[in-house]
């Protein structure tokens, strides 16, 4: 119960009810039926590259991938880079973006909210009030869905993956 230990305990209690009634899979297909099918690092450039221009239009972005060493579940979720580097008398700045493997065969909910995450860190580095002001700015729900991959992370860990590539 690690993923929601900072939660509430009626939350915590909640979840480790479904868990031990084996409900909590059947809880999670019936609010996010679907898996997503961005799963290649082109896609993901892509998606990401939407939200990036809406919402930080000014932040450069070099790269975006899927990175299977950080795909462990005790590990991050996503990691962002920024490197300055000089050239001639200018600082230029190279932001990129690396997501868990393990999102690829999750809903698009989750991949959004870990996208939203890793952008918000061009604009604030630090999880503070500005951080997840600005998660909430560009994904309205952004709370709830961190809860529910949290809750996921619970399931993965327990039962293993919920969603197979064929989309079950």
């Amino acid at each position: 119960m690690n993923y929601i230990a900072h939660y509430p305990k009626h939350l915590q209690d909640q979840i480790a009810r479904l868990m031990q009634e084996d409900k909590l899979g059947l809880y999670l297909l019936s609010k996010y039926p679907q898996k997503h099918t961005i799963t290649t690092d082109k896609a993901l450039y892509e998606y990401v590259m939407e939200y990036k221009n809406e919402y930080l239009k000014k932040s450069q972005l070099a790269k975006v991938s899927y990175d299977g060493k950080i795909n462990d579940i005790k590990q991050a979720l996503g990691t962002h880079t920024f490197v300055s580097r000089v050239q001639g008398g200018k600082l230029k700045a190279k932001n990129i973006i690396k997501v868990a493997t393990l999102f690829k065969e999750v809903p698009e909910e989750f991949l959004r909210m870990i996208v939203v995450h890793e952008l918000a860190h061009f604009k604030e580095k630090e999880h503070n009030k500005a951080f997840y002001s600005f998660c909430e700015h560009i994904m309205r729900e952004y709370h709830q869905v961190e809860f529910d991959v949290r809750v996921y992370l619970l399931h993965v860990e327990r039962f293993g993956k919920l969603y197979t590539k064929e989309g079950e």
